[in-house]
C-alpha cells in the first residue's frame, strides 16, 4: 500500500508540475503577445489580421493565377509584407500539388523575405486545407474521408489519421490545417456532405474531439515539430441550408441550432481547437460573418474559445456583393470586424481590406481595442506554433512521410469503413475462383475513390499523382487474378466536364459480358466535387447509371452493387435487384484494396452508416426526427399516418458474422435529477469468423415539456471486436447533459420523467425525479 501511494503521490506531483509548466509557458507567451502589440502600429496590427493565397505573389499571369510552373515575385512579396504587413498566406497554386522540397522552398522564401521586411520579426501563419491527409503535397498518406471515418466508428483510427497528417504536414513545411469539419451531415443534397462525420452531433464530437487530439496532440502542443494547428469549421450550421445547395440561406430555430449543430464545435473548443473557421451562410436573414450574436457572444464569450477566428474564402468581400448586407467593401470589414472576425481570408486584393480597415480604425467605427483583441489571438497561434524561433520546418526531417507505416493506417481505416448494406443469401464474401464482370464509371478511378481536396480543390488532378495505388478495378485482378476478371466501364464519367457529366462507354457489350460472369461487380457512384461545383437537382443514381444497373439485373445473374459516392444517392429504382450492396463512401487511396479484400472475405466489413440513406428523393427524413414523422394509423375519419422509409437506417451495417445482445441491465430504476446512470449490456459473437461490431446506445425522452422530444438520440458508441463464441459485456455512463434538452428559447432543460434506454433491439425505461 505504501508503494501504490508513493507512486500514486508521485503521479499527481508530475501532472501538477506539468500544468504548473504549462500555465508559465502561457503566461510568458502572453507577455511577449503585450510587449508585440505595444510596439506595434495600427497598419502593423492590421496587415496580421489580412490572409491572402498563394497565387497572388507568384511571378507571371495575374493576382488570380501565376504562371506555372510557381514561381515567387520578390517584387509582389516586398509589397504584401513591407507596406501592408501581411500576416498569412494560404493553399497552393494554380490547385496543384507540390513536393515536400518545393513546399519548403516556397514557404522558407516566404518566411525569410517577412521576417526580413517586418521590423516586428513576425512570422507567416501558412494554412492549407489538409483534410485527409496532406492533401496538397505530392506523395502524401491519404485516407478515407471524413463520411467514411465516421463510418467507421473508430475514434483511435480517427485520432491516428489526424496525427499522421499533421506528420505529413508539417513535412510538407505547413503548420496549419482548415480541418476538422465538424457541421452535421444532414442533407444529402448538400454538395459536402461527405466533409462531415455523419448526420449526428454526438459522432461528430467525438470523432471531432478524436481528430483535434490527432492534429495538436492531447495537450495541444503544437510546439511540437510533429503537431499542426486545427481549425474547427465551419461555424455554426452551414449545411443545413434550405436548399440543399452550398452557401444559400438557412433557417434554424434557436433550440435546433443549439440541440444539435451546436455541441460538436463545444467539444472541439473543450478538446483545445486553436483556430475556427465560419459558414459562409446566412442564417434566419443574417450572414454569419456579420453575426456579431453567433461569434462574440456565443463563440467567444459563452463558449469562451480563447483562439483565432479566421473568414472562409472572401466572404467579408460576400457580405456587400453577394448578400447585400453592405453598401460597400469598406462597410462589410467594419460588420465583420466588429461581429468577431480576426483574420480575413481576402484572399486577392488585400488593399482593399487592409486600408478600409486602417481607416475604419483611426475614424473609430472599428476600436483599437477590436483590432488588439484580433491580433493577440493571431499572435498567441503563432507563439504557441514556436514560429518565431523556428519558422521552417524541413523535409528531410521527416523520414516516415509517405511510409508503409502510414499507409497500412490508412488501409486499415478505409478495411473498417466500408460498410455492408445488403447480404442476400449470404452472398458475401465471394470465393477467390468466381469469374467477375467489373463495370461502372467509378471501376477503374482513384479520383473517384478519393473525392475532392485530393492533390487539387475538386480532386481532378488525382490521377496525375496516384497512380502506383490500386483501382477497384486493379484490386480485384490483384485479389483473384486477372484471368478471373472482365473489365467493361458501361459509363464513364466525362473528366474534363462538370462531375455529373457522363456517357454511355461500351453499355451493351458489358451486358453482354454480363452473361459469361459469375457474378457482376457493379461499381456506381458520383465522381468527384465539392463546394458550389457540387450542387445538385436531383438525388436519384443518375439515368445512366440506372440504366446500366437495370440491364445488368435483367441478365439474371448475380450483381454486387459497390457504391462509391460522397452523399447517399437514391437507389430505390434497382436496390431490390442487387443480392448485395457495400457502401465505400470515399475511402482514399487504399479504398480500392480494402474493398477487394472485403468482398473475398480477408476482412469482416464493420462500418456503420453515418446516415440515413433515403429511399425516395422527397423523404430526406433523417434518424433524429419527432414521432409525428412516424405517426401510426390513426383511428375514425381522418388517416394521419406517417410513412417513414429510409432505404437504410442510421447506424445499419452488416458483418459475415452475426452478433447477439442480451442482458442490457441499468444501475437504477430510478434516479434523481443530476445523477448519473449506468448502462450494460453482452454481446455474443454466435457466428464462426471474428468480427467488429459498434455497441450503439441511444435515449428517448418520452415526454418533455418546452418542445417536442426526438423518437431516439444516439449518446454512446463503443467498437469491440469479438472471436467465434466470445462475449464482452460492455458498459456506459449517461449524465444528466445526455438526458438534457434544448427547450424553445435556447435554454438547457433537465426535466423529472421517464426515459427509455435501446442498445440494438432491447429496450429498458428508467424514472427521474426531483
Amino acid at each position: 500500500m505504501k508503494f501504490i501511494s508513493k507512486n500514486l503521490a508521485t503521479g499527481v506531483f508530475s501532472l501538477a508540475a506539468l500544468i504548473a509548466q504549462a500555465q508559465q509557458k502561457q503566461a510568458d507567451i502572453d507577455k511577449k503577445v503585450e510587449a508585440l502589440i505595444s510596439k506595434m502600429t495600427i497598419e502593423e496590427k492590421v496587415g496580421q489580421m489580412a490572409q491572402v493565397t498563394l497565387d497572388v505573389i507568384g511571378k507571371g499571369g495575374n493576382r488570380y493565377a501565376a504562371a506555372q510552373p510557381f514561381q515567387l515575385d520578390p517584387a509582389k512579396m516586398n509589397d504584401l509584407f513591407t507596406k501592408y504587413h501581411i500576416g498569412s498566406v494560404l493553399n497552393t497554386s494554380a490547385n496543384t500539388a507540390l513536393t515536400t522540397k518545393r513546399w519548403y522552398e516556397v514557404i522558407s522564401e516566404i518566411q525569410k523575405t517577412s521576417l526580413k521586411t517586418d521590423r516586428n520579426k513576425i512570422p507567416v501563419l501558412y494554412g492549407v486545407d489538409e483534410i485527409h491527409g496532406a492533401t496538397y503535397t505530392d506523395g502524401a498518406t491519404m485516407f478515407p474521408q471524413q463520411i467514411a471515418q465516421g463510418a467507421a466508428r473508430n475514434p483511435k483510427y480517427t485520432e491516428l489519421g489526424a496525427a499522421i497528417t499533421a506528420y505529413e504536414t508539417r513535412a510538407s513545411n505547413i503548420p496549419w490545417t482548415f480541418s476538422p469539419v465538424l457541421d452535421l451531415g444532414l442533407d444529402p443534397r448538400f454538395s459536402r456532405m461527405w466533409e462531415s462525420f455523419g448526420e449526428d452531433p454526438y459522432l461528430c464530437s467525438v470523432l471531432g474531439a478524436a481528430m483535434i487530439d490527432g492534429y495538436e496532440g492531447k495537450d495541444n502542443n503544437i510546439a511540437d515539430p510533429y503537431k499542426i494547428a486545427s481549425c474547427m469549421k465551419h461555424f455554426l450550421g452551414y449545411h443545413a441550408t434550405i436548399s440543399g445547395k452550398d452557401r444559400t440561406p438557412s433557417y434554424i430555430s434557436i433550440d435546433a441550432l443549439r440541440e444539435y449543430h451546436l455541441p460538436s464545435f463545444k467539444a472541439a473548443v473543450d478538446a483545445g481547437s486553436r483556430t475556427i473557421m465560419i459558414n459562409s451562410g446566412i442564417i434566419n436573414g443574417v450572414p454569419v460573418h456579420a453575426n456579431y450574436d453567433i461569434l462574440t457572444k456565443l463563440l467567444k464569450e459563452e463558449l469562451g474559445f480563447k483562439g483565432l477566428v479566421v473568414t472562409d474564402w472572401a466572404d467579408i468581400e460576400n457580405l456587400h456583393r453577394r448578400d447585400r448586407v453592405a453598401a460597400t467593401d469598406k462597410e462589410a470589414i467594419m460588420l465583420a470586424i466588429n461581429a468577431g472576425i480576426d483574420m480575413s481570408m481576402i484572399p486577392y486584393n488585400y488593399e482593399v481590406f487592409c486600408d478600409n480597415l486602417t481607416a475604419l480604425v483611426k475614424e473609430g467605427k472599428v476600436t483599437e481595442e477590436r483590432i488588439n483583441d484580433a491580433v493577440r489571438r493571431i499572435l498567441k497561434v503563432k507563439y504557441a506554433l514556436n514560429l518565431f524561433e523556428k519558422p521552417n520546418t524541413h523535409y528531410k526531417d521527416y523520414p516516415k512521410f509517405g511510409s508503409k507505416e502510414h499507409e497500412k493506417a490508412a488501409y486499415d481505416m478505409a478495411a473498417e469503413a466500408i460498410t455492408l448494406l445488403k447480404n442476400e443469401g449470404n452472398v458475401l464474401p465471394l470465393k477467390k475462383t468466381t469469374k467477375v464482370l467489373v463495370t461502372g464509371p467509378n471501376a477503374n478511378s482513384m479520383r473517384t475513390l478519393n473525392g475532392a481536396w485530393t492533390y487539387s480543390w475538386q480532386g481532378d488532378r488525382v490521377e496525375l499523382h496516384a497512380a502506383k495505388y490500386n483501382t477497384i478495378l486493379e484490386a480485384v485482378q490483384n485479389e483473384i487474378g486477372k484471368q478471373n476478371v472482365t473489365y467493361v466501364p458501361g459509363v464513364s464519367y466525362k473528366m474534363d466536364g462538370h462531375y455529373y457529366d457522363e456517357y454511355a462507354d461500351k453499355m451493351d457489350e458489358a451486358v453482354a459480358a454480363a452473361k459469361n460472369a459469375d457474378v457482376v461487380l457493379l461499381c456506381l457512384g458520383e465522381n468527384s466535387y465539392t463546394e458550389k461545383p457540387g450542387d445538385m437537382n436531383d438525388l436519384y443514381m443518375s439515368d445512366l447509371q440506372t440504366e446500366l444497373a437495370q440491364k445488368i439485373a435483367a441478365t439474371g445473374k448475380t450483381v454486387i452493387l459497390i457504391l462509391n459516392e460522397g452523399r447517399p444517392r437514391v437507389i430505390s429504382k434497382f436496390e431490390q435487384q442487387m443480392k448485395g450492396i457495400v457502401q465505400t463512401y470515399l475511402p482514399g487511396n487504399f479504398g480500392g484494396d480494402a474493398l477487394a479484400d472485403v468482398l473475398f472475405g480477408d476482412v469482416n466489413p464493420s462500418g456503420k452508416l453515418p446516415y440515413t440513406n433515403q429511399r425516395y428523393p422527397n423523404a430526406p427524413i433523417g434518424y433524429i426526427h419527432k414521432p409525428s414523422e412516424q405517426q401510426k394509423k390513426a383511428e375514425g375519419v381522418y388517416n394521419y399516418e406517417a410513412d417513414y422509409n429510409p432505404q437504410y437506417l442510421f447506424g445499419h451495417g452488416l458483418s459475415y458474422t452475426t452478433f447477439e445482445y442480451k442482458d442490457l441491465k441499468l444501475g437504477k430504476n430510478a434516479i434523481k435529477k443530476g445523477e448519473n446512470i449506468q448502462v450494460s449490456v453482452t454481446v455474443t459473437n454466435t457466428g464462426k469468423v471474428t468480427g467488429k461490431e459498434v455497441v450503439h446506445l441511444f435515449t428517448s425522452d418520452l415526454y418533455a415539456s418546452s418542445v417536442t422530444p426526438d423518437v431516439k438520440r444516439l449518446r454512446r458508441f463503443e467498437k469491440i471486436e469479438l472471436k467465434p463464441g466470445e462475449s464482452k459485456t460492455v458498459s456506459f455512463t449517461l449524465n444528466p447533459a445526455d438526458l438534457s434538452y434544448i427547450g424553445r428559447n435556447g435554454e438547457t432543460l433537465l426535466e423529472a420523467g421517464d426515459f427509455e434506454i435501446a442498445i440494438d433491439k432491447l429496450k429498458a425505461q428508467f424514472s427521474m425525479t426531483e
